[in-house]
This record gives C-alpha cells, sequence and structure tokens, in this order.
C-alpha cells in the first residue's frame, strides 16, 4: 500500500542543507544556458500539476510512470532521457553535456532543468511526472528557483536493494552502467543525495512512499489511489 509520510529522518543522517545555496548561485551565475536578459516565465500562466518520482535504480519509476501516463493523462519527462536525447541531438548544449560526462563532471543542475523547462514549456499539458529528478539538494533548489515552483506531490518508490540489484541486471537494456558494480556505485549515491530530497518533502507533508515490491500490476494498484485523489 502507499502511505503519506512524515519524516523520513530515521533513513539518513541529519544534515544540513544550506551548503548548497551557495554552489547553486555560482553555477547558476557562470552556466551558458542563462541567459542575462530577464524573461517572463510562461509556466507561470499554467496551472501547473507537478509530481516528482524519486526512488533508486531498479525500483520500477519509469514503468510505473508509463502506467500512470495511460491511466491518468499525466506528461511523463525522464531527465536521463533529456540529457541522452539532447546529446544525440548533436546541439550546442548536447555537445556541452556530452563534454561534461566525458571529463568526468557532474552535469550542472540548471542544465538539467532548462531542458525539464523547455518540455514543460512545449506540452499542451499542465500535468508532469519528473521521473529522476531531483537527485540531490542542488537539483531541487535549481528547480524551484527556474521553474518557479514545487512538486505538488512527490512519489517514492521504496524498494529493498536486493530487489533493485536483482532487477537492474535482468532487464538487458544494454545500458553500460547496468552492471553489478555500477549498480552498487548507484545505490550508495542515491542513499547519500537523494534520500536528503525525499526527507525534505516528507518534512513539508508532499511525499507519498509506495511499496515498490511485487509485480507492476500490484504495485500500481498502490499508485492509483495517490492520483485519483488528486484529479485535476
Amino acid at each position: 500500500m502507499w502511505r503519506r509520510v512524515a519524516s523520513l529522518s530515521a533513513l539518513i543522517s541529519s544534515t544540513s542543507n544550506r551548503c548548497f545555496l551557495d554552489q547553486v548561485a555560482y553555477r547558476m551565475s557562470t552556466c551558458k544556458l542563462f541567459s542575462s536578459e530577464v524573461k517572463e516565465n510562461p509556466l507561470t500562466l499554467k496551472d501547473l500539476f507537478i509530481t516528482f518520482v524519486l526512488g533508486g535504480p531498479g525500483s520500477g519509476k519509469g514503468t510505473q510512470c508509463a502506467k500512470i501516463v495511460e491511466t491518468f493523462g499525466y506528461v511523463h519527462l525522464s531527465a536521463g532521457e533529456l540529457l541522452r536525447r539532447e546529446i544525440a541531438s548533436n546541439s550546442e548544449y548536447g555537445s556541452m553535456i556530452l563534454n561534461t560526462i566525458k571529463d568526468g563532471k557532474i552535469v550542472p543542475s540548471e542544465m538539467t532543468v532548462r531542458l525539464i523547462q523547455k518540455e514543460m514549456e512545449l506540452s499542451n499539458n499542465h500535468k508532469f511526472l519528473i521521473d529522476g529528478f531531483p537527485r540531490n539538494e542542488e537539483n531541487r533548489i535549481a528547480f524551484e528557483t527556474i521553474i518557479g515552483a514545487d512538486p505538488d506531490i512527490v512519489l517514492f518508490f521504496n524498494c529493498p536493494e536486493e530487489e533493485m540489484v536483482k532487477r537492474v541486471l535482468n532487464r538487458n537494456q544494454g545500458r553500460v552502467d547496468d552492471n553489478i558494480e555500477t549498480i552498487k556505485k548507484r545505490l550508495k549515491v542515491f542513499k547519500a543525495s537523494n534520500l536528503l530530497v525525499v526527507d525534505y518533502y516528507s518534512d513539508k507533508g508532499k511525499l507519498f512512499e509506495i511499496d515498490a515490491t511485487g509485480t507492476e500490476e500490484e504495485i500500481f494498484e498502490r499508485v492509483r489511489p495517490v492520483f485519483a485523489a488528486f484529479q485535476v
């Protein structure tokens, strides 16, 4: 079943989030994606309903997002897919993202947020599933600053680590990061950074924790009541 969570502080250690503010401010002042000209945000004219979809690798986020789209008419935006698409387009920003990854660096939060923003502005829909983002506090702050909106709800697919590892190894999607060593590293990063975001939205009363074990249909039956309660 799903449950609305008041706090997940027991899952993670108490950590100050304010140190990220200076990092975001610096990146936002230097990133080439930002124009010096201040423009009106078209998204402020939309009656947005934003859902963040969080969970570790192999927790089933993408599968459940597809079912939510089909059943409730949301637009699914995967942060990872948007980055891969931008790289494949050979655009100026795609080359910048590719070079950043090749250099072993993390793609700046504002780059990813700008890609999400572009898709949201082009859509005629107002209901969005943001899949796999924000991954950390810097991502979260950048999203809220640039988009000018908080998520309405946050889904957290809670799945045991051994089950996530098994699913990733069995999905056979040809991804270079679908190997046991990389999966363990990704799970370590998830615990260290993503759970801080989970805890933040839990404290704000926006988090819905989904038991992500069982079949796809069993899991969706836990998801369905959440969106049925927020028919918009």
